[in-house]
Parts: C-alpha cells; sequence; structure tokens
C-alpha cells in the first residue's frame, strides 16, 4: 500500500506519541492498575485481569478492576497461588458487562494452572521462532487453547479473544504492549522478554481504527486481525524496533477527537 506524505504523518504521530507516552497517561487509563504494584507476578496478573475487562467506559473499567483488585485482596499473586473455595466465592457477585463471576472464578483458577504448570504467564506466551511477519498471532492462539485448558463454561471462551477467528485480540495486543515495550517514559513496564517489541501489533479498536484510517494508514473497513496486520504493517515502516509506540498517538488523538 502506497501512502502519500507517509513521513509528514510520521512527524505527527511522534509529536503526538511525545505528547500522549507519559506518566499522565497512567492516571485514567487501565494500566494504572497493575501499576498499583511493584512485583513481576502481581503486576503481569493485575494486567491480565484489567486488560480483560478493558471494553466500555473507562470509569468502569477502572472502577470494577480495582473492585476486583480489593476481592483479591491487593496480593493478586498469593490469591492465585493460595486461594480457597470460600475466596473463590467472594468473586461470585463479580461483574463487568458480560464478565461476570463465573467467568472471572474461571480465570483465576487458569491463572493458577498456568503458575502452577507452565511457569508464569510470559511463558505462556511463549518465544517467536517464526520468521513469518506476524508470528504473534500464533502466539496467541497457542495462549488461548493453553488458558482453555482449565474446566470452564462455553460462555467465558469469549473472554479470551481469538485471531483465528478474525478476532483483533485487542485486549491481549494491549496486554502485550504493556508487558514488552521498554522505553524511558515508565508508562509500559517492559518486564517481559521472550517476545520483541518489533514484533507487537497494534491494540486495534474504534479509536485507533477510525484515526488510522482519516490518516489513510489503513483501507480495511472492519476492524479485525486482518486490518491489524494492515496497520501494523505500515507503523514498522515508520518505527522497526517499537512500531507500537504509536498506539499511544493514535489512541490519544482518538479519544481527544483532535481530527475532528
Amino acid at each position: 500500500m502506497l501512502i502519500k506524505d507517509l513521513d509528514s504523518i510520521k512527524e505527527f504521530l511522534e509529536e503526538k506519541h511525545n505528547l500522549y507516552n507519559n506518566r499522565s497517561f497512567i492516571e485514567n487509563d487501565p494500566i494504572s492498575i497493575p501499576h498499583r504494584f511493584s512485583k513481576k507476578e502481581d503486576i503481569e496478573i493485575s494486567g491480565f485481569l484489567a486488560a480483560t475487562i478493558s471494553w466500555g467506559n473507562r470509569k468502569s473499567i477502572l472502577n470494577n478492576a480495582g473492585k476486583l483488585m480489593e476481592l483479591m485482596g491487593e496480593e493478586p499473586f498469593q490469591f492465585v497461588l493460595h486461594h480457597t473455595k470460600r475466596d473463590l466465592e467472594k468473586l461470585d457477585s463479580f461483574v463487568h458487562r458480560t464478565f461476570n463471576g463465573r467467568d472471572c472464578t474461571f480465570f483465576i483458577r487458569s491463572l493458577k494452572h498456568i503458575y502452577t504448570k507452565h511457569k508464569d504467564l510470559e511463558e505462556a506466551f511463549g518465544s517467536l521462532h517464526s520468521n513469518e511477519n506476524f508470528p504473534l498471532k500464533d502466539n496467541l492462539i497457542k495462549f488461548r487453547s493453553l488458558f482453555l485448558e482449565t474446566s470452564h463454561l462455553p460462555r467465558s471462551e469469549k473472554h479470551i479473544s481469538n485471531p483465528a477467528q478474525k478476532s483483533s485480540a485487542k485486549r491481549l495486543c494491549m496486554y502485550l504492549r504493556w508487558m514488552v515495550r521498554k522505553d524511558k517514559r515508565k508508562v509500559d513496564f517492559g518486564i517481559w522478554n521472550k517476545i520483541p517489541a518489533s514484533q507487537l501489533c497494534l491494540p486495534l479498536d474504534v479509536h485507533t481504527g477510525n484515526i488510522s484510517r482519516k490518516l489513510g494508514l489503513l483501507q480495511r473497513k472492519q476492524n479485525d486481525w486482518q486490518a491489524v496486520e494492515e496497520i501494523t504493517s505500515v507503523l514498522r515502516i515508520m518505527d522497526p524496533a517499537d512500531p507500537i509506540k504509536y498506539d499511544f498517538a493514535l489512541f490519544g488523538i482518538g479519544i481527544d477527537k483532535a481530527l475532528n
């Protein structure tokens, strides 16, 4: 795809990336939840759960993710490893849109399975060995399969995105951005090393999709995995080593309606 004025668009996005990728971004974003913690396991578990319910009203997301941390005694790793049946019963009342207490209980049990059988979440997502342009897709599919090894209700499967069924996997891509990206801004954590930042994919949603189309960076109309690969390919032209840093720019522009 030939994009006119790509250099000027890159300059514009660099400016917006510098504007939004700073500590003030954290306060009103779901990434504020894992920023409560300092231990690696607490960060990655709280981040995974916060990312899982990151759809809908941002205030509601933050409130409910905060409530979930409280139900876990503000020690997510210890809760996952050592919860009792009574502890899980505390989660029965939890709800965020279509994610309910039964889903939540399954997620906790599955996380325990991962930490006891597969070392940790980073190990569960695995390393990238493929030479394809988008090996991350296979990792997401494999992670989903592993996560669903624990017994669960069929309804819970919708909360783990599946790019094999064309899902954009926005929340998983966002979570990986949090865990993998390393920079001096200290918004993303950069505590994982098995996946290189160069292979991350854009967390595509309504905001980032619409702004990408307005800028001429994305032609596909649907916000599906094919669109994720299309827009990420363009972002890699602008910064091959760290293409998803532009997520800050595209999302921030969309939230602030800066192109309207």
